[in-house]
């Protein structure tokens, strides 16, 4: 099985692609913004140095938010082309399960608080547990809170660029997502084939305003 996981949800660029359930090759570019001019790039130099062909593809796994709007945007919009232009199904994957993922694999962490950043005073939030195949799942339902609320949802170790927001003193606030982990998990799903058509790789933001400009996010 070749797959290709990609994640640009988070202001960053990252990919991965697997065979058979080992990274062959991964990528990353931390130039904030960039996706857009980084992202096909990344995706044709590891194919090339692989041998590989977008036709000989199985899986296309994305990270499907939520996260930067533009970010996540930018990586299905990518994704459902690669899908369409290959007839290849598609593996959604949350950008909060793949920060918890992140935290186990820089970390060892196995029960943690996934926490992004969403501006306007908010949170995207959600509790991990590690299951028996060394896979974070969600014990909770992903929910955009202010930050007064989202403090009653912290269940474990808050990880992740929210992180320090709600707890000004912890040291896990830098852990972010790579496509390194939205391919770890991925591969189960893949396993199972528990995926979906390009049409159905949508993004998800958790805000309804995802659409508002930078002025009215009260962003700086």
């Amino acid at each position: 099985m070749k797959l290709l996981a990609l994640e640009t949800a988070n202001e960053q660029c990252s990919i991965c692609l697997v065979n058979d359930s080992q990274n062959v090759f991964f990528s990353l570019n931390d130039q904030l913004k960039a996706q857009t001019k980084t992202l096909l790039p990344m995706i044709e130099q590891g194919l090339q140095q692989n041998g590989w062909s977008t036709d000989q593809l199985d899986v296309i796994a994305f990270s499907r938010g939520p996260g930067s709007f533009s970010g996540v945007r930018i990586n299905a919009a990518v994704t459902q082309a690669l899908a369409w232009a290959n007839d290849l199904p598609v593996i959604p994957v949350s950008t909060l399960q793949a920060l918890a993922q992140a935290a186990y694999r820089e970390h060892g962490l196995t029960q943690v608080t996934a926490v992004l950043d969403a501006r306007m005073q908010e949170v995207y939030v959600a509790n991990f547990v590690l299951d028996q195949h060394d896979i974070m799942q969600a014990v909770s339902e992903e929910k955009l809170l202010s930050y007064a609320d989202a403090q009653a949802e912290i269940q474990f170790t808050a990880v992740g660029s929210g992180a320090h927001l709600l707890h000004p003193e912890t040291t896990f606030g830098n852990i972010s997502p790579t496509a390194e982990d939205i391919a770890k998990i991925a591969v189960c799903f893949a396993a199972k084939q528990q995926w979906v058509t390009a049409e159905q790789a949508l993004p998800v933001y958790l805000r309804d305003n995802a659409w508002k400009k930078i002025p009215e996010q009260g962003k700086p």
